[in-house]
């Protein structure tokens, strides 16, 4: 179980009356560089097809799909996950709870390619990242991620946006849409980090996540990662902002909190055995903490897996 998925506001669901399908019915809402759909499916199905000429942005809002993309396994896609999907590329979806008491929802995002590459271009001239080979761009090997709070809150302003009346709309979401690939190339870098695939050593955040990992029960301090990482305080902390979306001590309690999740799958491991082990000096400061990013107690979690 992984609670530490942020969550996005779903819509009100169509009037029945208006349906035109129980599976996927569709509805749209067209801007100047961006479509927003909001699917919603009534009944089972499977291996249903869906395609869009633009990149699309989706993500799970009530129920569950199954997705089948490009050649990988087919995966369960809940709510609080985002999958990329690059244009042209079709996917099959299987419904296999849908039901009229129990739809599925899912919003998938359609963003026009020229507002991505002037995005990108803009990024890249503006905020330039370290190193002669490294570039502001979306990965699309990467494109199945769980949403933090920051892309989820970017998300919910982009439907917000998307929904309303005001003459002002397409200016404010043109806005919204630099945000939201900001926040998914950081979504999508952290990611990389978490699953061993951010080894660039020419990337001095590369020796940080090192350093951190090997020293998580040591006082770890802004001063000694940006001496690692060879930069100033100021400059290393803009670093790791701008890659991340997250603060150095931000990431570092987040490792903290996934270090010990690890623990815990040992169902006779103590708690204070695993705030220590994982480098909290207090216990209490250590539950508070876990409960906050993963809405349970570190026992709780722990006989998530006894059980």
């Amino acid at each position: 179980m992984n609670n530490n998925r942020a969550f996005i506001n779903p819509p009100h669901l169509s009037n029945e009356k208006s349906l035109k399908t129980l599976v996927e019915n569709r509805t749209v809402y067209s801007l100047n560089h961006c479509e927003l759909n909001l699917f919603e499916t009534y009944e089972s199905s499977a291996l249903v097809p869906l395609k869009f000429n633009d990149l699309v942005v989706t993500s799970m809002l009530r129920g569950k799909k199954v997705m089948h993309l490009f050649d990988d396994p087919s995966f369960e896609y809940l709510p609080g996950e985002t999958v990329v999907i690059p244009s042209n590329v079709e996917m099959k979806i299987d419904f296999p709870e849908a039901t009229k008491t129990n739809p599925t929802q899912c919003l998938a995002l359609a963003i026009d390619q020229t507002k991505i590459t002037d995005t990108l271009q803009f990024l890249n001239e503006r905020y330039p990242k370290e190193g002669n080979s490294q570039f502001w761009q979306l990965n699309y090997q990467n494109y199945f991620f769980y949403n933090n709070v920051e892309l989820a809150t970017t998300i919910n302003k982009l439907i917000k946006e998307c929904m309303s009346t005001s003459i002002t709309k397409d200016a404010l979401a043109d806005l919204t849409l630099q945000e939201l690939l900001i926040r998914i190339i950081q979504t999508q870098t952290a990611k990389a980090i978490d699953d061993g695939l951010f080894t660039d050593p020419k990337n001095p955040i590369t020796q940080v996540v090192e350093f951190i990992r090997l020293n998580l029960k040591e006082n770890i301090s802004m001063k000694n990662l940006s001496e690692k990482a060879c930069m100033s305080t100021a400059s290393f902390y803009r670093l790791f902002k701008r890659e991340l979306g997250m603060s150095p001590i931000e990431f570092v309690i987040s490792e903290k909190i996934r270090c010990a999740k690890q623990l815990l799958k040992n169902p006779t491991i103590q708690i204070n055995e695993v705030c220590y082990l994982s480098g909290f000096e207090d216990s209490n400061y250590f539950i508070r903490l876990f409960k906050k990013y993963e809405g349970i107690t570190p026992k709780q979690y722990q006989l998530l897996y006894v059980n």
